[in-house]
């Protein structure tokens, strides 16, 4: 018996059969190819569909040019988008998914950069995406947009789609008409809850009436307690009745944040679980039609069964959980939850790439993005078998020995530690990254069942890995801290001035336990990565006085990119930590350390017992460039320190490359 019998349950939209209550959400996949949906695209989803997702709903449409939002997006009002959309829709649904797509349009907050147009809204209001404002629609430019949802409608039906999915989620278009702080007409289109629904009404009118009733019709909503001045959750569940009265709408879906507090909208470990179930459940309360799908950090299978079995929603969107393993659902199906490889909600490669216009991956998932090139999350039994040596057990090892033992090669991994990760283990001992030791769990549970051999606390000589029987050598050796504990932005310097005089510490020996740090603490932290910020707020919550100085000009400056940063400096400042943006250390004493302004050359001297130096690393590679008879990859910070994203990716591809 299945231990996820209410999410693996069958449900019927519009004559269609959903085989489960899994969707693969809408989500910008920027994987267009020149604004029209390629083998990236089609690659991608079908992965999924492969997968066991119940429902697909493809990546965000703009309906209009005022409406352009990424350079992946696909073309708008264009008929030419159908033939290669036919290419995405109809394997999707050979494989047994339903597919829909989104539609949307961001109204204020757009990108002028991308639509090169004025960004269209209600009352021509300020962008909360840039620092531009917005053009007040007339009503010939209401109506035009009206038609131009219904248009993009038509589109999807003739490209295959099933349905769409109309988007009124994160203070977008239609949030924006709902909500009285961003709706200030007072012509038909404003004033009255009927007025201010009109425009999403008509909307979905009009696809009922073109495109005809065996079309499914989504409605995308999102909640936030973060301003008073967004819908409430009493007023949002006003406007979802008063469009399930219409019968028009077969589900409501309800995700987390939005524009005005982007930080929840697709959100981190920093945030709870199974964030907007309270909210769906009281969305089922007033429907009488729509079926209810709650996303947001719906992580794991356990988090979808509960919510379903509780009765908190019909449905479940999983979309980063399908990123990180496109066969989450089959697994479950086939009653092996526990070989799920987790997401852990680090938002680097999804949201991250995507926040700078790049098409998206996963960390962990190296395939995410390149299925089309590299056969999806599924590999194919190698020809001839081989013998492969794994030296290291960081991620690029682990990556590496999981997929060689995946296609069927004979692998040993060998870890000098006592333990399997790396950095990334220490990664996972900072506060709330428990994440990553279930991962490295699953990896250890992989092994056993493919017979990888694994060996710790074993260190191996040059002489040891040259007698080694395995033909292919791996090495994945990882990095060390600089020794000098040089810094980027004092290039003359060879080493840290007054490093001699002790009490400096990397990261890696904080999280170890290895340092003597006393009560002040200075952590330099050069690259605005998890790396120091982590460890600056592991150090705070043990109740050391933290000073956090950094280069740069804000706190946390790479995972800007992940929405993280905010909530971290919030979490750092609540624990009593102090920060000093663009400086530098200009000497270490011992038990004190002066600081230099970057801006205006300044020094200030402040004491402290002990100083933790996150600056970049050097690789650790004790081998020779050649080992006679092996054939040798070296992958990882081994081959150059980076962020963990670039370790898996090169073990994947190694291991495919066998």
């Amino acid at each position: 018996m299945s231990h996820h019998p209410h999410l693996l349950s069958p449900l019927d939209l519009r004559g269609h059969r959903l085989r489960n209550r899994i969707v693969f959400g809408a989500h910008t996949n920027n994987m267009s190819d020149d604004g029209l949906p390629g083998p990236r695209t089609a690659a991608y989803l079908l992965e999924r569909a492969l997968g066991g997702a119940g429902m697909i709903v493809a990546e965000p449409m703009p309906v209009h040019r005022t409406g352009v939002l990424t350079r992946g997006n696909f073309r708008h009002g264009s008929d030419e988008v159908i033939p290669h959309f036919r290419k995405v829709t109809e394997p999707v649904k050979d494989a047994g998914a339903v597919i829909l797509q989104q539609l949307y349009h961001v109204g204020a907050h757009g990108d002028s950069d991308l639509s090169f147009a004025p960004h269209w809204s209600p009352s021509g209001d300020r962008s909360y995406h840039d620092s531009d404002g917005s053009h007040r629609m007339t009503e010939a430019e209401i109506l035009e947009l009206i038609d131009a949802h219904v248009a993009a409608a038509v589109r999807c039906r003739a490209a295959g789609f099933q349905g769409v999915e109309v988007w009124a989620a994160y203070h977008s278009l239609l949030d924006q008409f709902w909500t009285p702080w961003s709706n200030r007409r007072d012509d038909r289109w404003g004033g009255s809850l009927e007025n201010r629904t009109r425009f999403s009404r008509t909307v979905i009118e009009g696809i009922r009436r073109a495109c005809g009733d065996d079309f499914i019709i989504g409605l995308a909503v999102s909640a936030s307690d973060a301003h008073d001045v967004t819908l409430s959750v009493e007023s949002l569940l006003e406007i979802i009745a008063l469009h399930d009265a219409t019968g028009h709408v077969d589900y409501v879906t309800c995700g987390h944040g939005g524009y005005l507090d982007y930080d929840r909208l697709m959100p981190t470990f920093l945030f709870a679980e199974k964030l907007t179930a309270p909210v769906t459940e009281q969305i089922k309360g007033v429907v009488a039609h729509a079926r209810v799908t709650s996303e947001a950090h719906v992580r794991t299978p356990e988090n979808a069964e509960a919510i379903i079995a509780s009765g908190q929603a019909d449905l479940v969107s999983i979309v980063r959980g399908q990123i990180a393993d496109p066969h989450l659902a089959r697994k479950v199906e086939e009653g092996r939850a526990g070989d799920v490889r987790g997401c852990i909600s680090c938002n680097q490669m999804c949201w991250g790439r995507r926040s700078r216009d790049y098409w998206i991956s996963c960390l962990i998932n190296p395939s995410a993005g390149r299925e089309f090139e590299w056969g999806g999350d599924r590999f194919t039994r190698a020809d001839s078998p081989r013998s492969v040596l794994v030296v290291g057990g960081g991620p690029a090892g682990l990556e590496a020995a999981r997929v060689a033992g995946e296609r069927g090669h004979r692998v040993e991994l060998v870890e000098a530690a006592p333990q399997l990760g790396g950095q990334f283990r220490l990664a996972g001992l900072q506060p709330r990254r428990g994440q990553i030791l279930d991962l490295l769990g699953w990896y250890e549970r992989q092994f056993a069942k493919l017979g990888v051999e694994v060996r710790r606390n074993t260190f191996l000589d040059t002489e040891e890995v040259a007698a080694h029987p395995a033909e292919v050598v791996i090495l994945a050796t990882g990095s060390l801290p600089d020794a000098d504990a040089r810094q980027r932005w004092l290039p003359g310097e060879e080493r840290l001035p007054g490093l001699e005089a002790g009490g400096v510490w990397s990261p890696e020996e904080v999280l170890r336990r290895e340092a003597r740090l006393g009560d002040t603490v200075v952590v330099y932290d050069e690259g605005g990565t998890w790396r120091g910020v982590g460890t600056a707020w592991a150090l705070a919550e043990q109740g050391k006085r933290v000073i956090l100085v950094t280069p740069d000009p804000f706190v946390g400056k790479e995972i800007a990119r992940t929405t993280a940063d905010g909530a971290a400096r919030a979490r750092l400042a609540r624990a009593g930590a102090r920060f000093l943006t663009e400086h530098v250390i200009a000497r270490w004493h011992g038990n004190g350390v002066t600081l230099r302004s970057m801006l205006d050359g300044r020094e200030e001297t402040l004491p402290a017992s002990a100083l933790v130096m996150a600056t970049t690393n050097q690789a650790f590679d004790p081998f020779p460039d050649s080992l006679p008879g092996k054939e040798v990859h070296r992958i990882g910070d081994c081959a150059a320190p980076r962020q963990a994203p670039y370790a898996f990716h090169e073990g994947r591809k190694v291991a495919l490359g066998l």
